[in-house]
């Protein structure tokens, strides 16, 4: 299992069934910008184990979370990657990177996928490389919606 790592906000933690309608929520406003293609609260509630959450202060909203989906020998994505905006830029992004890194490898992954609409700055500076759509697992890749401009990048564990 996933360490926990401390932040000034709190834990990043395994995300809990009761968790689901906050993930849903804290994403939806990512939805609103285009930053994230739009999903079902079924989607939270029946993949909630690939979900990593850095709780908020105490009685606030999650600070941030990310999911990790393995996809056997082809690795594993990291997807549903937001930051609350009132909590960015105080390294919980970071943390849950660091998260998600620890939780793919203990998982066997020894390539993890990523795609962003965003300039993929914190992605870069831990080691992404931009690669080709093909290049990723395929069933994820065909899901990639060309209209978003997504890009996709891939990390050799």
């Amino acid at each position: 299992m996933i360490s926990v790592v401390e932040l000034p906000a709190g834990p990043v933690r395994p995300a809990r069934q009761g968790d689901v309608q906050a993930l849903f929520a804290l994403s939806r406003t990512f939805v609103a910008s285009g930053e994230l293609r739009p999903r079902p609260l079924a989607h939270y509630r029946t993949r909630i184990g690939e979900f990593l959450l850095a709780e908020g202060a105490p009685g606030e909203s999650p600070a941030g979370c990310v999911a990790v989906r393995d996809e056997g020998r082809d690795g594993a994505v990291l997807h549903n990657f937001c930051v609350a905006h009132g909590s960015q830029g105080r390294g919980i992004g970071s943390a849950l990177l660091r998260a998600a890194l620890d939780r793919a490898r203990h998982g066997g992954a020894v390539r993890l996928f990523t795609a962003t609409t965003g300039p993929a700055r914190l992605f870069l500076r831990n080691g992404f490389a931009p690669v080709a759509p093909e290049r990723a697992p395929a069933a994820w890749a065909a899901a990639l919606d060309p209209a978003r401009g997504s890009r996709v990048y891939e990390l050799r564990l």
